[in-house]
């Protein structure tokens, strides 16, 4: 059986490893010249410096199969994410944490006078209903204003008021001075980059890579294809586009150190970029074989046509639109749609990766048993 997948992202390279180990010949493309989609790092000509190319990646997990799985294919060295944020003149750590409040309120408080302190503030809403609810039932209004009503405004083009509650659920709050950014057992940078790690799951007999190549341009039949790219692409934008949100980069280079961390926030809204990265502290292992820097300021705007997607926005509109695109989706056979731009979520790298082998044992066992492979593993 012969099988084709659209995407050498994660999704792709992990779906199609693991049907290439089960014996099948199997195909990926790519419209892009490189592998690892979004993930793409590579070293900078002139620094030797290794960039994520798309914006920085790191990756986290608690769960043991997917940490397994990335460990055997490339070296992951451990990588503890710090964010600082700068509002109102200000440099703050974030997620917001026992030092964050302290320094904000020019307060010395222990933890459980903070979480008091804290409670005093907010609002309690039994079920918020947008993000700017949350935000007031959960720190009250000077920290929503200072570190999130302004970056929101700017990363996501809306009032906080027509984003769900969920999008700041995600952001923890702690009253400890921990301020790792993610809480999960595993955090790590692969130590020769993305690029690397995804070219190394791809490299197994039966599979044949094919760079610069779009789906539309194919000519060839498959059993089955699975399909990582935008669902309203696949079908031809038949009901419209959906909605996401693109980046745009301003890459400078500088000598030394230019801000001393990975990634700082820039959490006014009248500052114009949301943030800056620099990329050799993703690398802390080799930064300090270098005697030059290079940054990232990170703008962000509604995609157009031609731009990559990053984040679906997932609206009121862009859930009708995507309710359409799923139903056509079931009722289209020999098509399977994975990763984030085939559900239209957002998806950490952990979670793709498990949703990958998840969905390899699926078809695999679909296909032992002659059954139909079904169109979405995860319902969007």
């Amino acid at each position: 059986m012969r099988y084709c997948i659209v995407g050498a992202g994660f999704s792709g390279a992990v779906i199609g490893r693991a049907l290439a180990e089960a014996g099948h010949r199997v195909l990926v493309i790519d419209e892009r010249a490189h592998v690892a989609g979004n993930c793409f790092s590579k070293r900078d000509p002139e620094t030797g410096i290794m960039v994520h190319v798309y914006g920085p990646h790191i990756f986290h997990t608690s769960d043991e199969r997917v940490w397994a799985y990335v460990q055997k294919f490339g070296d992951m060295v451990p990588y503890q994410h710090r964010v600082q944020a700068v509002a109102g003149g200000a440099v703050y750590s974030l997620p917001i944490n026992l030092l964050t409040i302290n320094q904000f309120f020019g307060r010395v408080m222990s933890p459980l006078e903070a979480r008091d302190f804290i409670a005093s503030k907010s609002s309690p809403i039994d079920s918020p209903a947008n993000f700017e609810e949350q935000a007031l039932s959960m720190i009250g209004p000077e920290l929503y204003h200072a570190f999130f009503r302004g970056y929101t405004l700017k990363q996501w083009g809306l009032d906080p008021k027509q984003l769900p509650a969920s999008v700041l659920k995600r952001l923890p709050l702690r009253f400890n001075y921990d301020d790792s950014y993610f809480a999960h057992r595993h955090q790590a940078m692969p130590r020769q980059g993305y690029t690397e790690l995804v070219a190394a799951i791809l490299e197994v007999p039966n599979l044949e890579l094919r760079l610069s190549t779009r789906f539309e341009d194919l000519d060839e039949a498959f059993a089955h294809m699975v399909y990582s790219g935008p669902i309203d692409r696949f079908f031809s934008y038949q009901f419209g586009r959906l909605g996401y949100r693109t980046l745009d980069f301003e890459a400078f280079r500088a000598s030394g150190d230019f801000q001393g961390t990975a990634v700082l926030n820039y959490c006014d809204e009248s500052t114009p970029f949301t943030r800056i990265t620099e990329h050799k502290y993703f690398a802390p292992w080799e930064k300090d074989e270098f005697k030059e820097t290079i940054c990232y300021r990170e703008f962000s705007r509604l995609c157009e046509p031609k731009d990559i997607p990053y984040y679906p926005i997932r609206q009121t509109d862009e859930n009708a639109i995507l309710r359409k695109y799923v139903e056509r989706a079931q009722a289209t056979g020999g098509v399977s749609f994975v990763g984030r731009l085939g559900s239209y979520r957002y998806l950490d790298m952990d979670t793709t990766i498990g949703e990958a082998l998840a969905a390899a044992d699926v078809m695999l066992a679909q296909i032992r048993e002659g059954a139909i492979i079904p169109p979405f593993f995860v319902t969007p």
